[in-house]
């Protein structure tokens, strides 16, 4: 079986759709893959109560507990493998997890480390990503799945969707969009690298 950690900071609305995805299409069966835990740098996290209605193992390890990054980083990479009995799971997924990983923490997952951005990458890397894109003018936007490496939201693209920017949009209402984007792309992205 092939373990799949996702780790969330907040709501976890794309952790619960790559469940819900899980769950209707079999992964279990299908792809011999499960969603083994969740994961969130936040004890306050909304997906944490999903993820366990959804009788997912779940664990809170909080950032703000640590002095530095590669402390925190470190605990993490160790509380992930003990949700995998061969001590490293098939895929880690970021779902809205909102730290800055060290690359030491992105070298020990490589290739297996999957985050999905609210942007068409390579453009709009980092924060505010839809009033930038209402800002430069952009008649489209998007979100994009790819791979983690040590660069800020670069990595290779594993799948994308756009949707219109249209006349009048605020960032929320663009985000809106670009989310019901994110909840079908990114379970569809999991599936595929499962199966290469």
């Amino acid at each position: 079986m092939k373990n799949i950690v996702i780790l969330i900071s907040g709501a976890g609305s794309n952790m619960a759709s790559i469940v819900r995805t899980a769950q209707r299409d079999q992964w279990d069966v299908r792809l011999q893959a499960r969603v083994a835990a969740v994961i969130s740098n936040r004890p306050d996290a909304g997906g944490l109560a999903i993820a366990r209605q959804w009788g997912i193992a779940t664990d809170v390890l909080d950032h703000r507990g640590f002095a530095e990054r590669e402390a925190f980083d470190l605990a993490l990479a160790e509380r992930i493998e003990r949700h995998d009995p061969q001590g490293m799971p098939a895929l880690v997924v970021l779902a809205g997890f909102m730290r800055v990983l060290t690359p030491m923490f992105v070298a020990r997952f490589a290739g297996r480390l999957m985050n999905i951005h609210p942007s068409l990458l390579p453009a709009f890397t980092g924060l505010h990503t839809h009033q930038r894109a209402i800002d430069a003018g952009c008649q489209v936007a998007g979100a994009t799945v790819h791979l983690v490496t040590e660069r800020l939201d670069d990595g290779p693209i594993l799948a994308q969707a756009t949707v219109p920017v249209l006349a009048g949009d605020t960032a929320q209402s663009l985000g809106a969009r670009v989310v019901t984007q994110e909840h079908l792309i990114y379970p569809r992205a999991i599936a595929a690298w499962l199966q290469r």
